[in-house]
């Protein structure tokens, strides 16, 4: 069996994050969940956090490791000597955005596959973004992301009373 690269920010990773892993986990010898320190996007939390939180989330899964990197992807593929890049899809807009960079990662890197997991239904609305907007707004996010994170983003929103 293969070794898959699921690569992304998770700047929280979500519920819809973790039903890609735990698919991917069942799909593949060794899913590595590689969080991007990207230089472009100011995260809410550091890098060496999210690997913790990921580390957290997914610690019943033996054969999921979590790994950070900077630069290409398929680089980082190449030297963790993974045959596939594992993304997720939401939405149809999502498609477009992912199939541009899987042709671009082909171009790249031939010998590497990019496979495309559809969200669980209940999760095709689901992002970071929304769970960070939510939480700044003091609303509710426990449903959308591990328990395990519950309480950390409670403390990066502290929600002030008028």
């Amino acid at each position: 069996m293969a070794v898959a690269v699921y690569p992304g920010s998770f700047d929280p990773i979500t519920l819809g994050h973790l039903d890609i892993i735990e698919r991917g986990s069942r799909l593949f010898a060794q899913v590595i969940v590689a969080v991007l320190a990207n230089p472009s996007k100011v995260p809410l939390f550091p890098v060496a956090q999210r690997v913790q939180q990921i580390q957290g989330a997914t610690a019943h899964l033996a054969n999921v490791r979590v790994d950070s990197f900077d630069g290409l992807t398929v680089a980082y593929a190449q030297r963790c000597q993974a045959q596939i890049i594992l993304r997720g899809l939401r939405v149809l807009s999502d498609f477009e955005y992912e199939l541009q960079m899987a042709h671009t990662n082909r171009s790249l890197s031939p010998q590497i596959e990019t496979l495309f997991l559809t969200t669980t239904t209940e999760y095709s609305f689901l992002s970071s973004s929304l769970v960070k907007e939510i939480a700044r707004f003091g609303g509710n996010v426990d449903h959308l992301v591990p328990p395990s994170l519950i309480a950390e983003i409670r403390h990066a929103f502290p929600v002030h009373c008028q």
